[in-house]
């Protein structure tokens, strides 16, 4: 029988620049799975002999130079499982992969959506809506595998009230707004996911993974989003037996402005 799978998400923010971070979390959190986004770095300049010294022999990475990028870090053996362009650009936003066990795992950065939510007069927004119709439309495809699967990332995408520090005062910032959160719910919808984190932490919880660097103090401010996300299938969900968001990770040094986000997964 498999060993319990721990798996982290996490938007490091430059996977050369922080590497000593993540070298601290797997050393706190002892991870199977690690899935990055926004690792900043073209596939000739990744890090790969770093990363297979924490213990990751097995790495499947996409990157662009400079920004984007999505990489899966994994203990165990994995086989990939391809990827797509979304929203009808060609960029590093997603990368998948097949454990041992069958199950796959998908690795996503949906675009942020830049600032202001009206997509006739911002491409970033229209882009990450696109984006969002994309993952709605694959949904039935992706809903009729029989693998178990889990779907992990940077959603960019707050949607409960209790996900964000005040509901009321960012219904018109972009990652709250009701079409963005319309348009996940969509894709969560036709994709039968289950928010695995919810599932654990009950979404009468606040609960962040997000605080922006513009915050003189964000510990004592604490206005955060939970913009990174976990969700799996239906028959995996019930296998889930632990969750947490490492907010401390937040004020280490050099941090990203994303905490990891780990749940814990029973073998079948």
């Amino acid at each position: 029988m498999t060993d319990r799978l721990r798996l982290i998400t996490w938007n490091i923010n430059s996977l050369r620049l922080r590497m000593p971070l993540l070298g601290r979390v797997v050393e706190e959190t002892r991870p199977d799975v690690v899935c990055l986004q926004e690792t900043k770095v073209d596939d000739a300049n990744f890090p790969l002999e770093a990363v297979q010294a924490l213990g990751f022999a097995h790495v499947s990475f996409r990157g662009d130079k400079g920004y984007n990028g999505v990489a899966i870090l994994s203990k165990r053996p994995i086989e990939p499982a391809g990827h797509r362009f979304w929203g009808g650009v060609e960029d590093a936003r997603h990368i998948s992969a097949r454990l041992p066990d069958g199950m796959i795992v998908h690795n996503f950065y949906v675009p942020a959506g830049g600032d202001v939510p009206d997509p006739e007069v911002n491409p970033k927004f229209a882009h990450k809506l696109r984006f969002l119709d994309d993952l709605t439309a694959w949904g039935p495809e992706i809903a009729g595998s029989t693998a178990p699967r889990i779907m992990v990332g940077d959603l960019n995408i707050a949607p409960l009230e209790t996900d964000v520090w005040s509901h009321k005062q960012l219904l018109k910032v972009v990652s709250h707004t009701p079409v963005e959160v319309e348009k996940l719910d969509a894709v969560q919808a036709a994709g039968a996911w289950v928010d695995v984190v919810r599932q654990v932490i009950p979404p009468e919880q606040k609960l962040y993974s997000w605080w922006s660097y513009r915050a003189r103090d964000w510990a004592a401010a604490d206005r955060g989003r939970r913009l990174d996300h976990i969700w799996t299938d239906a028959t995996l969900a019930p296998r889930v037996r632990g969750a947490l968001v490492l907010k401390e990770a937040r004020g280490w040094e050099q941090p990203s402005d994303h905490v990891p986000v780990m749940v814990d997964i029973d073998p079948a």
